[in-house]
């Protein structure tokens, strides 16, 4: 197991995760490109206390889907019956888009919102695995200014 994977993983189960250390962890990652992103991710986030992790709780988010660069599915969520299906009534409504977007410095894959004033840049941990940080008008979606991190995992 790399270094990087360690580091992500700890991360990812702690009760909380420090911002300054996942931020550290993401400049050390290798960009991707929107082609490198496409199919279906299982998401989950990092315990930061963002409100963002509250809103995707509460509708049962499950991971996102890219099915090409103008057919990104940023909600999906699991229906009452286990079903999963695209929210495009929460956090703003709407899709989303792909494309290859300068973020501190890099450019690399990030997402698009249709209606929500927010981007999500994806740097990978490895193959099957992205890290994913929600950035831009945080306080016109969420009520805050800090940025979001989260992670995907590719699904089979």
């Amino acid at each position: 197991m790399t270094d990087t994977r360690q580091r992500f993983d700890a991360l990812r189960q702690a009760d909380q995760a420090d911002v300054a250390e996942l931020e550290a962890l993401w400049a050390g990652l290798a960009t991707v490109t929107v082609e490198e992103v496409l199919g279906s991710w299982r998401g989950g986030d990092f315990a930061t206390g963002h409100v963002a992790s509250r809103v995707l709780q509460k509708v049962r988010w499950h991971g996102k889907r890219f099915d090409g660069p103008l057919a990104a599915v940023p909600l999906v969520c699991r229906g009452e019956d286990g079903e999963l299906y695209s929210n495009t009534e929460a956090a703003g409504g709407g899709e989303a888009s792909l494309w290859e977007v300068a973020f501190r410095g890099e450019v690399t894959a990030s997402m698009v919102y249709d209606r929500l004033p927010v981007v999500d840049h994806f740097k990978k941990v490895d193959d099957d695995t992205l890290i994913g940080v929600m950035n831009g008008k945080l306080e016109a979606a969420f009520g805050v200014t800090d940025p979001y991190y989260f992670w995907l995992e590719r699904e089979r």
